[in-house]
């Protein structure tokens, strides 16, 4: 049998000893939505919320074992997060002693898991402002401490068939669908899960078209392969923290150009809000953004024609929320929806022109902010309001009325730079 099957199916059975096989069920409200079989492949339901203790697992395991009397040796991460629980979880259970470079922008609600996690065994080390400076760091300890091991968080062979038991479980319960699995969408940050997918799906089921999805402002994949080799980002969006990567695993990106048959779609922010509080709305659990990549990729309109009555398997990744973030996690969602503006408007300094400005508005638009900013002049002010509407409709005709009773106004709603900066 193929080497990478044989070590797929050895490392299912050592996943075995820490969880049972996470949850794989038809969702029928994405069914129904969408119009066709859709189910969910549950990782957000292992002990640490995402499948990246499977891989770590297995990395630790085999390092573990082979340096079982090395009591001191230690095991070194960098992580935006849900390697480093699996990591934390892996140490814990080994008694092996481990330290994590974290990101400074990494969520509190994956920090205090990770500590949970791994107690007195890990040490959580905060550098930097992405994983890629994490990682730079951690890889400087390692080179300094000689009796430390680094655990990739995606790039290793090692780590790739661990996740990869993700997709043999899939089809170890594809029984429940009734024929073959047409598409499996799975999102991409450094390439592990997805390239581990691919590889087994290859060999076991071929004729399963695999799409990948990745973040908006972090589609290194996207770029690498319209680029032929392995891009580094100059700059990325930390929005979706656990798959926000400069650059793709080197040597997942040989597996994924190979494999991969169907174009990477690209997860826009507002619309990945959005998708996160649907289904919050409709199956009762919150997804972080990462975990919600897969899902959100059935509303691209490169895939609305396809996918239709087809059998699809979408894999959520994780479902480590931080619940700080579903403010912002809302303002997106509106925005991108259509049901949320900002402006600055130059607003005359005369009696009676603010209600003018008030009459424009429809009867579901509720100003949802106003400040005024430092005058221009004497004869205008500039105020920043915020416009929310139950309704497109009637946010749109306010509009209207604005423009009708010749307000002087700059839409910012999606001027990242203005908004970074004033909301």
């Amino acid at each position: 049998m193929d080497k990478f099957i044989n070590k797929v199916e050895s490392n299912t059975k050592l996943v075995r000893e820490i969880f049972d096989v996470t949850e794989f069920k038809r969702d029928h409200f994405l069914s129904q939505k969408f119009n066709a079989n859709i189910f969910l492949k549950r990782e957000d339901m292992t002990p640490v919320r995402s499948y990246k203790i499977r891989g770590a697992y297995c990395f630790i395991n085999a390092h573990h074992k082979k340096n079982i009397s090395n009591k001191d040796l230690i095991f070194i991460c960098a992580s935006a997060g849900n390697h480093a629980q699996g990591f934390a979880y892996s140490c814990k259970k080994l008694e092996r002693i481990g330290k994590i470079y974290m990101p400074i922008t990494t969520p509190n609600q994956k920090i205090n898991m990770t500590k949970y996690w791994g107690g007195e065994f890990v040490e959580v080390i905060l550098t930097g402002d992405t994983f890629d400076d994490a990682q730079k760091k951690a890889k400087e300890e390692v080179r300094k401490d000689k009796n430390s091991i680094f655990v990739p968080p995606f790039d290793d062979a090692d780590i790739v068939a661990g996740q990869a038991t993700v997709a043999k479980e899939i089809l170890d319960d594809s029984s429940l669908i009734k024929g073959s699995i047409d598409y499996l969408i799975v999102p991409v940050g450094g390439g592990g899960i997805s390239a581990g997918i691919s590889k087994y799906f290859s060999k076991i089921s071929p004729n399963t078209k695999i799409i990948t999805v990745e973040p908006y402002n972090a589609n290194s994949l996207d770029v690498s392969i319209k680029n032929g080799k392995n891009t580094k980002l100059d700059k990325i969006s930390t929005f979706v923290d656990g798959a926000a990567v400069k650059k793709i695993g080197d040597y997942n990106f040989k597996i994924l150009k190979d494999l991969l048959k169907e174009k990477t779609i690209i997860s826009p922010e507002g619309r990945l809000s959005e998708t996160i509080l649907e289904f919050l709305t409709h199956n009762g659990i919150i997804l972080e953004p990462a975990g919600a990549l897969s899902v959100d990729a059935l509303k691209d309109d490169s895939l609305k024609a396809k996918i239709k009555s087809k059998n699809i398997v979408c894999v959520i990744t994780g479902g480590n929320f931080d619940f700080e973030r579903l403010p912002e996690i809302k303002e997106k969602s509106l925005k991108y929806s259509g049901l949320k503006k900002y402006i600055i408007l130059r607003l005359p300094q005369r009696p009676g022109a603010l209600k003018e400005f008030l009459n424009c508005l429809q009867n579901s638009v509720d100003i949802s902010r106003f400040e005024y900013l430092k005058k221009s002049s004497k004869t205008f002010g500039s105020v920043l309001i915020g416009l929310e509407s139950k309704t497109k409709f009637d946010l749109e005709k306010t509009f209207l009325e604005i423009d009708k009773n010749s307000f002087e106004y700059k839409d910012i709603t999606q001027d990242d730079m203005y908004f970074d900066l004033l909301i």
